[in-house]
């Protein structure tokens, strides 16, 4: 696997696990919904800052509550949230201490309403840059830019980071667990699997103080020796079984109680993170199952994923204490939402079973809004305009909320205009790239970014778009390349596959080291698609006819 569709599928600042009550999830299961085999938790990630309710940093106690709700009824019994700690200064400003107090009310609504487990995440090395993010309230802090990292083998910045993650993380010490992952972004030029292994231990010790059992939960991905090499190098690989042998016969030296480990279940990584090596350390029964990116990869600019089979596999694909999934917008993954409930609990799925479900969002309106789902999938730009058109002759009409409404954070026309932009996007998308095979079609292009600008404007997402090089948008890279404009490919290229794998020593990004230039490279990613948008309009507006 490539550095881009590392980056694509695994995202940055993601972890996982899952306790309840006060039942470690190292004991026996059981709870509200599920599986029989365990837990089915969704991962929501706070970091990237756009409009409400798309972004999940935006969301009130009562969003969390409608969505907990739906979650419920298709079967999840965990959350596990990355509430950004790590952006937050020292000391906090007014809408940090509002998102912190946030954040206690909801662990206390997911625990007490609706017995789920709930999760936190942490960055291991992670602290807020001063300059930078005071520069922002919380909602609209950039995440990359907004952090700097700590040297692991620097004992005394080591302490302070421990003690500032103490006071952040006391008002919310009645959440289950603390996930911490051993990569993207964490890691240090040279930085050891035994520092890596101590800074665990640290964090044991900090969670004992909060309240005794707390669960520890490490998320084994590329491994920390490896992405540590990155940072050194600029060259990315994924780490050896080898190391991730040694990392964790050296946490298992000091058994942090209680703890566990996330697992690949589907395509499991050169690393050979999977069951047999949890197996092997005896780990195999507080294992979780986390494919990343089978809901929705992350970042990712906002579209519906519809159709296919992978979310549903990945749901399925159960370690044995359970599985869980994430998504970036999750307003706008319902039906992956719903196919990975549904391969989690064995049940298959017709495309019956999609209307109902959409019914359930919609009383009565479960057929238009899957043509919707399935035409933003296909390539007939005709029918995607004539369903917008359908979505909007109700767009003033009656709505009844069904029993999963609570996932439409409380607003079904919203839901439904969500999808005439998504389907007029695609459309144009579509009939652009096709008009522009030899050479560009300037009034297509100018009404794809129309297009583009106005479902940007509604969701606000800025954050790097990858998959502009990817099957789903087949050709739209290309095509804009086409443009010849040198601005235009220089943002381009910033999630450009073809720049040596994302070997930082072949891609021009600012530094003197290769860790400046990685960390100039994440911060490229905060406005990348932004500034693609920004730059396709100026473009647009110079070849339109006078």
């Amino acid at each position: 696997m490539d550095r881009r569709r590392f980056l694509y599928l695994s995202g940055g600042f993601a972890a996982l696990a899952a306790r309840a009550g006060g039942i470690s999830i190292l004991s026996p299961v059981a709870g509200n919904g599920g599986t029989a085999e365990g837990l089915l938790g969704m991962y929501v990630h706070e970091g990237w800052p756009y409009n409400h309710p798309y972004a999940a940093r935006t969301w009130t106690v009562e969003d969390w509550r409608g969505y907990a709700d739906g979650l419920s009824k298709l079967g999840y019994n965990m959350v596990v949230m990355w509430p950004a700690l790590e952006i937050m200064p020292e000391p906090l400003m007014p809408s940090d201490r509002a998102q912190i107090e946030k954040t206690a009310n909801v662990i206390g609504v997911l625990r007490r309403d609706f017995g789920f487990r709930v999760f936190l995440t942490l960055c291991p090395n992670l602290i807020a840059n001063e300059r930078v993010a005071r520069r922002y309230s919380f909602e609209r802090r950039p995440l990359f830019s907004s952090v700097e990292f700590v040297d692991p083998s620097n004992v005394a910045a080591m302490k302070r980071m421990i003690a500032w993650r103490e006071q952040l993380l006391r008002p919310l010490s009645q959440m289950d667990g603390i996930a911490i992952i051993d990569s993207d972004p964490g890691g240090f030029p040279g930085s050891t699997n035994s520092q890596f292994a101590s800074l665990l231990e640290q964090h044991r010790h900090m969670l004992d103080r909060l309240r005794p059992g707390i669960d520890l939960y490490y998320w084994m991905h590329v491994g920390w020796e490896a992405y540590c090499d990155y940072y050194a190098t600029g060259r990315f690989r994924w780490g050896t079984p080898l190391e991730a042998e040694d990392v964790l016969k050296k946490i298992k030296s000091y058994d942090p109680q209680p703890w566990g480990i996330t697992i690949h279940t589907l395509k499991p990584p050169p690393n050979g993170t999977d069951l047999n090596l949890a197996k092997r350390f005896g780990l195999a029964t507080t294992a979780l199952a986390f494919n990343y990116g089978a809901i929705e990869g992350e970042p990712e600019f906002p579209l519906t994923n519809f159709g296919g089979d992978a979310a549903f596999k990945a749901g399925e694909a159960r370690a044995p204490l359970g599985v869980v999934g994430n998504a970036q917008t999750h307003c706008v993954q319902l039906p992956n939402t719903f196919a990975f409930a549904s391969g989690a609990k064995g049940h298959p799925i017709s495309a019956h079973d999609y209307v109902q479900f959409a019914d359930g969002l919609i009383e009565g309106k479960g057929g238009l809004v899957v043509s919707a789902w399935r035409a933003i999938e296909s390539s007939d730009s005709k029918q995607m305009r004539v369903i917008a058109a359908d979505l909007d002759a109700i767009r003033d009409a009656a709505l009844r909320p069904g029993n999963l409404s609570g996932l439409l954070f409380g607003n079904p026309h919203r839901f439904l205009s969500d999808l005439g932009f998504q389907l007029r996007m695609k459309a144009a998308f579509v009939d652009f790239v096709g008009a522009s095979q030899e050479t560009i079609d300037y009034e297509k292009f100018r009404l794809f970014v129309a297009a583009t600008a106005a479902w940007q404007k509604r969701n606000g997402f800025q954050a790097a778009w990858p998959s502009i090089w990817s099957e789903k948008w087949k050709g739209l890279a290309e095509t804009l390349k086409k443009l010849k404009s040198p601005s235009l490919d220089r943002i381009l290229a910033e999630s450009s596959p073809d720049n040596g794998n994302w070997n930082i020593t072949s891609y021009v990004a600012p530094g003197s080291t290769p860790f400046e230039r990685v960390q100039n490279f994440y911060h490229e990613w905060d406005t990348n698609g932004f500034r693609l948008i920004a730059e396709m309009q100026k473009i647009s507006q110079r070849t339109a006819p006078r």
